[in-house]
């Protein structure tokens, strides 16, 4: 399985761009990317605050093949972030439900998932952002870095492409065989 890459310069939500790219087009897996988010969302209607610099991906895939439950499915997504983070962080990385990465009990990470349907097919997207260079302020909600935590640049393009290969090759496994 080969995530079909989508890289944009500035995009409202990268959900929403992979939520128009499963209607319009014929894609089973794809990765959207995006310098700058304008209109990042988290959970439960919240706004993600998205500097630029930082990671806004968002990965999609057709849920027909797969031989797991959704609930395990946001487990494991949510484990793949944070085995890629863990290559640079070599500290603990706590998960706090639903979908956060915390770090020294400060938030690093963010998970949006959604599901769409396209006509028999459902879809998961997986939206992803995680602070590399800055974190924003949130009153009564501590937010890290992973360049502070680590005294070092993350090279965005290098981490990104890390976290495809990790969904990329975690994901394949689940898969149905088809006899």
């Amino acid at each position: 399985m080969k995530f079909k890459i989508f890289r944009f310069n500035k995009v409202k939500s990268t959900n929403n761009t992979a939520r128009r790219i499963i209607k319009n087009y014929d894609y089973d897996f794809g990765m959207i990317s995006s310098d700058l988010q304008i209109n990042g969302r988290g959970q439960y209607g919240k706004k993600w605050i998205s500097y630029e610099g930082n990671l806004f991906v968002s990965f999609f895939y057709n849920l027909k093949n797969f031989r797991i439950s959704l609930k395990k499915l946001t487990k494991i997504n949510c484990l793949m972030v944070k085995k890629c983070i863990s290559q640079y962080y070599k500290k603990k990385i706590y998960f706090k439900k639903p979908n956060d990465l915390l770090i020294q009990k400060k938030k690093i990470c963010g998970i949006l998932q959604e599901k769409v349907n396209k006509f028999n097919n459902s879809y998961l997207i997986v939206g992803i952002g995680v602070n590399l260079i800055k974190s924003p302020f949130i009153k009564n909600y501590p937010t890290t870095h992973l360049s502070k935590l680590i005294n070092k640049d993350i090279p965005k393009k290098k981490f990104e492409i890390e976290l495809k290969n990790i969904f990329e090759n975690n994901l394949k496994r689940l898969i149905k065989r088809r006899v």
